[in-house]
């Protein structure tokens, strides 16, 4: 069964695209996951990573048929949505709110049409104060709720699987600050990884 990981730097974190290399899973979430399920139960999964920093949902579409369709994944899985929001505040070149929901529902309805028995698991963005947050905290923390927003109305609408995060976060963050688990507010820490990879391995196990 292949696992297809998509999705921007949190996803990508590093991953070796020479085709055939032994890290090309990167060091983040997908690293863990691959590792868990891995151990867990051997052979049963093939995970490919396919992040690609920097990406916001226009640039996926762009490259969606080669790292998405052309790998043929059994379950496909996308955590995007704070570049379309982060790059209005560093380049003005983010993706409105509802520009961002109409590309996410026709890279979905796409991608059920070319790969009809793929199963999708839509991973929510999320954003803390702290870092390159900050100044600017207002316009992240509403617009990021927005991406939200549109990404479970995306899985509702298709009857995909939506999984949460930013609870997940806002929780962690009663135990330690939140730099402790987002270094600049975008960019997870090791620890703010594996608060991802326990709700990704919770969502794949309830639907293969």
């Amino acid at each position: 069964m292949k696992i297809l990981f998509q999705g921007d730097s949190i996803t990508d974190v590093g991953r070796n695209e020479e085709k055939g290399s032994t890290i090309s899973i990167g060091q983040g979430y997908a690293l863990m996951v691959a590792g868990d399920l891995g151990a867990k139960y051997p052979g049963r999964f093939t995970f490919v990573n396919k992040g690609v920093s920097g990406n916001r949902i226009v640039d996926l579409y762009a490259r969606i048929k080669t790292d998405v369709w052309n790998e043929k994944p059994d379950v496909l899985s996308i955590l995007l949505g704070i570049n379309d929001v982060w790059h209005d505040v560093m380049f003005d070149n983010g993706v409105d709110n509802d520009r961002f929901y109409e590309m996410y529902s026709i890279i979905v309805k796409h991608t059920k049409q070319i790969l009809p028995d793929v199963k999708i698991m839509l991973l929510e963005p999320f954003v803390l104060k702290t870092g390159e947050t900050v100044e600017k905290w207002e316009f992240f923390d509403t617009e990021t709720r927005l991406r939200q927003d549109s990404v479970k109305r995306v899985a509702l609408e298709n009857e995909l699987l939506f999984v949460p995060l930013q609870e997940r976060f806002d929780r962690a963050c009663e135990k330690a600050e939140a730099s402790y688990w987002i270094r600049d507010g975008v960019h997870p820490t090791p620890a703010g990884h594996r608060l991802i990879a326990d709700a990704y391995e919770e969502a794949l196990l309830s639907i293969v």
